[in-house]
């Protein structure tokens, strides 16, 4: 889709779904030796590998192997001159403003900038060494300008007024009229209305966000680039030995003798589960949770007071209260309030179960004679010894049979069972890592491939922690039938040398968290780019959904097997994992829903926050946040809010998709198959693949017959429903 298409919808160019390939003829194709900028060589760069449509089969992938960092500033310079070219041929035409004559074009314009956003944001978040860092620093403040110069431009914004104001006598068909409307109300929305004054003064706010959510991330990734030596046998008790051998990796690749735990959740949440040296825990847990709030260079705490402060004058500026409403003007919830009073209906229910899940890991503790108050380093250790003692499972039981490749193949056969996917290894696609693995899928119904499924899954130096889903491009009609390009990107611990990587149930659940992203991108029908996104607090759903299958019988049954025996995971222990499903969800939902709800009151406030310490220890107290638990993310770490735009006011998204995805499950269990494929047809049809050509609200009215029903959401964490 055109970058264009998605600036309409998106204020934040990171949070924009970027790619495609369309070949676009540009005159500037013939003079691609641009000069070099600050950063970089001081020789002239070949940029025309970043420029040129991607060759190869599926419609064009990105060539990999021919990108180098130090050509991004010369791809830059160009793609932005041929944009606004492209941009102000469409201001300039003597033509009626219509549809056709404004937004069609619109759609198509950006090709090449797309292009380049596209990969550049890989290298953003997976390849990130030190010269990509200077470079998003220098270039992240000058693409917001470029934008911000054509969609702040009042000749433009004219032309697209007249388009709007004479819509209702330009015939236009559903899809059209939506698009339409959505393209005058993004214009007015990010400040093309206002003055000229006011229209530079957004600019200038938005340039130095743009510089503030760099460096955020800069110093964050320097944090999580860190770790705590292991030099004794001793200080690996209570480890499996599949994960003393991925320390042993870690260590390896950081060429430190003995064993490593980085500075990420996917290495520090196994060792504080199965750790039994305490001050260890204590001490790796100190480290993660202390990452942006050091005192050092690496602090966060003043990058993050600023960015409140620019979000507020910027929100003020375009005639919102404050940034959460800026924020929440085009989501379902539609307003601060809404949000508040879905995560405030869950939180005194999730506060109890932390209470009763705290007691019985005290009463263990003391009967062990351990002497100790539980603490936030003990929390993961005891839960498994009570899940142990409650249910007779262990993670350590579970993980042998949680092979990273079987459970991939997993989710390829629910996909395929559900929606006609099928998914096929393939070797001549391009990549940006050794370890990235592609394959083709096709529409198994006709044979059609329909993209190509990039996996990542795999932590490495460089890489942003965490796990995310991209598209390199998306489906269109409008401008030619395109496939997608989706990909996935996880930070799983690779196995030590000659063994297999074996996942926690937790990360399995994340495998087939983002897997339901990609799903959601490969099965998009839709005719105009423009109408491809949806809002913030939908896009969590389709994957959330997707997490269902991991845990049905069918599933575990095929593709949870022994590592080591082949045998598939045995009954009895399927069993367990069932009985104990709502164990521990105390401390998932208070984990996660703390932060949601000071996210919404960070930015749902006229006065911005300058001491973020004090707010982040003022605003838990308040709430009553158990002491033996600490945000998932605390702000200095907080980078779904402070990276970007992207989630910023919007962390309760999870939760409220939750609500529609609970919902959307207890769907298929009420036909008495899971699988059913008329109800897979019926979600495909209305909510997947549909984008945004239609009110999300409605789509799901439309699926489901009413609206969501917040009690399956109680029901599936275990709490009592009202």
């Amino acid at each position: 889709m055109g970058t264009i298409a998605n600036m309409i919808r998106n204020f934040s160019r990171r949070q924009a779904l970027l790619g495609t390939s369309a070949a676009l003829a540009t005159p500037f194709l013939g003079s691609l030796m641009a000069k070099a900028s600050s950063i970089g060589t001081a020789e002239p760069v070949d940029a025309s590998p970043l420029l040129k449509p991607w060759p190869g089969g599926y419609g064009g992938v990105p060539p990999w192997d021919k990108f180098k960092a130090e050509m991004f500033p010369a791809a830059f310079e160009v793609a932005i001159a041929e944009q606004r070219q492209e941009i102000h041929a469409i201001r300039n035409a003597r033509t009626a403003s219509t549809f056709h004559t404004v937004i069609e074009p619109m759609q198509k314009a950006g090709e090449t900038m797309d292009r380049v956003e596209s990969v550049w944001g890989v290298y953003e978040s997976n390849l990130a060494d030190k010269q990509v860092q200077a470079i998003d620093r220098e270039w992240s403040p000058k693409l917001t300008k470029a934008n911000d110069e054509l969609f702040l431009d009042p000749l433009l914004f004219a032309r697209v007024k007249g388009a709007y104001d004479t819509r209702a006598s330009q015939k236009l068909d559903p899809q059209q009229l939506r698009l339409l409307e959505r393209s005058y109300r993004g214009f007015v929305r990010r400040g093309a209305a206002l003055s000229d004054a006011e229209r530079a003064e957004v600019s200038r706010l938005n340039q130095a966000l743009a510089s503030a959510f760099s460096d955020f991330s800069r110093r964050l990734l320097a944090d999580e680039e860190t770790w705590i030596v292991l030099d004794s046998e001793a200080q690996l008790a209570g480890l499996p030995d599949s994960f003393k051998a991925s320390l042993k990796a870690a260590a390896d690749e950081r060429k430190v003798a003995g064993w490593a735990v980085v500075n990420t959740r996917s290495s520090v949440a196994p060792f504080l589960t199965y750790s039994t040296d305490r001050a260890l825990r204590e001490k790796v847990w100190r480290a993660f949770i202390s990452r942006g709030d050091n005192g050092n260079a690496s602090d966060n705490k003043a990058g993050i007071a600023e960015i409140l402060k620019l979000r507020q004058q910027r929100a003020k500026l375009l005639g919102f209260r404050n940034h959460a409403y800026f924020r929440m003007d085009d989501t379902m919830a539609e307003t601060p309030a809404n949000a508040m009073k879905l995560m405030m209906a869950v939180w005194p229910a999730a506060r109890a179960r932390v209470a009763e899940e705290v007691a019985d890991m005290q009463a263990l503790a003391d009967k062990e004679g351990a002497k100790i108050t539980i603490e936030p380093w003990d929390y993961r250790f005891y839960a498994e010894k009570v899940r142990k003692a409650k249910y007779d499972l262990d993670e350590s039981e579970v993980k042998p049979y949680l092979e990273l490749n079987n459970i991939l193949q997993g989710a390829f056969y629910a996909a395929g069972r559900l929606y006609d996917l099928g998914f096929k290894e393939v070797k001549d696609v391009p990549v940006f890592d050794p370890a990235v693995r592609t394959f083709e899928v096709t529409d198994t119904r006709t044979g059609k491939n329909i993209g190509i499924f990039y996996f990542d899954g795999y932590a490495r130096s460089g890489k942003r922690s965490g796990a995310w889903a991209t598209r390199y491009r998306g489906q269109q009609k409008f401008d030619g039938v395109r496939n997608t390009l989706a990909s996935n990107n996880n930070n799983f611990v690779k196995g030590g040398a000659g063994e297999p990587t074996l996942i926690s149930l937790d990360d399995a659940t994340t495998l087939f968290h983002e897997f339901g992203h990609a799903i959601h991108s490969l099965l998009q029908n839709i005719t105009y780019p423009g109408l491809a996104g949806t809002p913030r607090d939908f896009v969590e759903y389709p994957s959330q959904v997707n997490e269902n299958w991991l845990l049905t019988r069918d599933v575990l049954d095929k593709y949870a097997k022994h590592y080591k025996t082949g045998a598939p995971m045995p009954q009895a222990l399927v069993d367990k994992i069932e009985k104990s499903s709502t164990f521990n969800q105390g401390f998932d939902t208070v984990e996660y829903l703390a932060c949601a709800i000071l996210d919404m009151q960070l930015h749902d406030r006229e006065e911005p926050v300058a001491d973020i310490a004090a707010f982040e220890k003022e605003a838990l107290a308040a709430l009553g946040m158990p002491k033996e638990i600490v945000l998932r993310h605390r702000m200095p770490q907080f980078s779904h809010l402070f990276s970007s735009d992207a989630y910023s006011a919007g962390y309760y998204s999870y939760l409220w998709s939750e609500t529609m995805d609970a919902d959307t499950w207890a769907a298929f269990q009420e036909t008495g198959n899971v699988w059913d494929k008329p109800t897979a047809d019926r979600f495909r049809a209305t909510l997947l693949s549909t984008g945004n050509e239609t009110d999300r609200k409605v789509a799901y009215r439309a699926f489901r017959g009413r609206d969501p029903d917040v009690s399956a959401l109680f029901k599936r964490r275990g709490f009592p429903v009202a």
